[in-house]
C-alpha cells in the first residue's frame, strides 16, 4: 500500500463575484510512530520514543534523521535494519509505524532520551539547559571554516525552492527544507507537514548518501526558524540557516553560541542578518 501525499476534498470558493462550488486538494496528515529495537541479540527490547504528524513519503528518512538530530545514532551506520511494522494492524495503519534496529553494540539509555526529549520541547523555558544538551550531543568535528556565500546569490534561493516544491504547488499547505551548494544549486530538497520533520528527512536523504558533516552548504527553510530547527541544522554541521520567515528569540541565542550564519525575512531580494555576517558576501550586490 502506497499512501498519498495528497488528499481530495469539496469546498465552497467565495469571492467578490459570488459562491462556487469546487474540489480542492490538501496535503495529507498522519500520524508515524518511531519506534526502535536496540539491546544485545539474545535480548532485544523495543521502545516507542516518537510519535509525529507528518505527511506520508520518506517516512524512513524521517525516521533516521529524527534519531541523528536527537544524537541517539552517529551514523546510519548504527542502524542494522529500518521497516514498517506490518502484523496485526489495520491496512490504515500499516505504514504509519517504524521500526528501527540498532546494532547489537549500540548503546541506548532511555532515561537519557526522556529527559532530553523534556527539555528540548520546553520551547524556551529551559534554554540554556537545551543548548547545553546539544553541546554534549554533538559529534561534527570542527573543520576550517572558509565558508561564503555570495549575497546576492541568496535572494534566489527562495524562487529555487519553489520550483521543486512539488506538492506545495497543488496544495500550498507543506514546509520544505532545501540545501544549496555555494553556486545556488539545489541539492536536496523535502517537504512536510511539519517543519521539524522537513528537515529530519532532509538530514536523513543525507546520512544515506554521507555527506554529513554539511559545513559547504546552505540550508533554506520555507518558514520560521525555531530553536529546535537550529539544534538539528547544528548537528548535522550545517552553518548558514536563511527562512523566508522569522527566527525566535532562542534561534539566534543558539545560532550565536554555535556559530551559525542565520538569516531571516528572506523574501523579495532583501534579508535580515542575525548572527555569522562573516560568512556572506556583501561585493556582489549593486
Amino acid at each position: 500500500m502506497v499512501k498519498s501525499l495528497v488528499a481530495s476534498t469539496h469546498i465552497k470558493k467565495v469571492n467578490a463575484d459570488g459562491i462556487i462550488d469546487a474540489d480542492d486538494l490538501l496535503a495529507a496528515e498522519e500520524p508515524l510512530e518511531i519506534r526502535l529495537g536496540f539491546g544485545r541479540q539474545s535480548e532485544r527490547q523495543q521502545q516507542s520514543i516518537s510519535v509525529t504528524m507528518r505527511t506520508p513519503g520518506n517516512d524512513f528518512e524521517l525516521a533516521i534523521g529524527f534519531l541523528f538530530t536527537e544524537g541517539i545514532i552517529k551514523n546510519v551506520s548504527d542502524v542494522s535494519q529500518i521497516k514498517y511494522c506490518t502484523d496485526n494492524y489495520r491496512e490504515q495503519d500499516q505504514e504509519n509505524i517504524v521500526r528501527v534496529e540498532l546494532h547489537p553494540p549500540i548503546e541506548f539509555d532511555l532515561k537519557k532520551l526522556s529527559r532530553h526529549f523534556y527539555t528540548s520541547s520546553s520551547c524556551g523555558v529551559c534554554g540554556k539547559t537545551s543548548i547545553e544538551s546539544v553541546k554534549t550531543m554533538c559529534n561534527i568535528v570542527s573543520s576550517i571554516d572558509n565558508l561564503k556565500f555570495d549575497a546576492a546569490l541568496i535572494y534566489q534561493l527562495p524562487d529555487e525552492l519553489r520550483k521543486h516544491q512539488n506538492v506545495f504547488e497543488y496544495t500550498g499547505g507543506l514546509h520544505a527544507a532545501a540545501l544549496f551548494d555555494t553556486n545556488g544549486k539545489l541539492v536536496f530538497v523535502r517537504e512536510d507537514v511539519g517543519r521539524h520533520n522537513a528537515l529530519d528527512k532532509l538530514i536523513g536523504a543525507v546520512l544515506h548518501k554521507e555527506k554529513i558533516p554539511l559545513n559547504n552548504h546552505l540550508l533554506l527553510l520555507s518558514g520560521r526558524t525555531s530553536f529546535e530547527l537550529v539544534q538539528k541544522a547544528v548537528m548535522a554541521g550545517i552553518k548558514i540557516i536563511a527562512a523566508v520567515g522569522a527566527p525566535s528569540s532562542l534561534a539566534v541565542q543558539m545560532a550565536k553560541e554555535f556559530d551559525v550564519t542565520l538569516i531571516g525575512f528572506l523574501r523579495d531580494k532583501r534579508f535580515n542578518i542575525y548572527s555569522g555576517e562573516q560568512r556572506i558576501n556583501f561585493n556582489t550586490l549593486k
